[in-house]
């Protein structure tokens, strides 16, 4: 154990916050958009304290290849640009409703109908939320 001494003079540690401006989300957007992705919402939960990331990034596909299209997009770029993988992905067998969590930001690549059903922006809706479309 260190004496008091050596903890009150160690250089606090600041942790950035996710914003709409840092690399990840941008390059999640672009990769949304690249494939064509519709309907494209980023929810703000840094305010929210029962919130598990700092942001949701919620998109839809017309159909299960574009889903899996739109995914494989966002985890490649991610990677590629910004050397992040992500902490789990979910969904890929069926590609109703894909989940690619990056801890601070999750991912949500869904069928309109499976969007209408689960109505996360509704769910989360003391979250500030902003459209991303073209």
């Amino acid at each position: 154990m260190e004496p008091l001494s050596v903890l009150q003079t160690r250089e606090k540690r600041t942790i950035s916050r996710l914003t709409r401006s840092s690399k990840i989300f941008k390059t999640i957007i672009k990769a949304i958009q690249d494939k064509k992705g519709e309907n494209i919402v980023s929810l703000d939960l840094r305010k929210i304290p029962e919130a598990s990331a700092d942001f949701f990034i919620v998109c839809e596909a017309s159909n299960t290849t574009q889903v899996k299209a739109i995914a494989d997009s966002v985890e490649d770029k991610v990677k590629k640009e910004c050397g992040e993988l992500p902490y789990k992905h979910e969904g890929r067998p069926s590609a109703q409703w894909v989940l690619i969590d990056y801890v601070n930001v999750v991912v949500h690549v869904m069928h309109p109908e499976t969007r209408k059903f689960y109505k996360l922006e509704e769910m989360w809706s003391d979250a500030e939320s902003r459209m991303h479309d073209l």
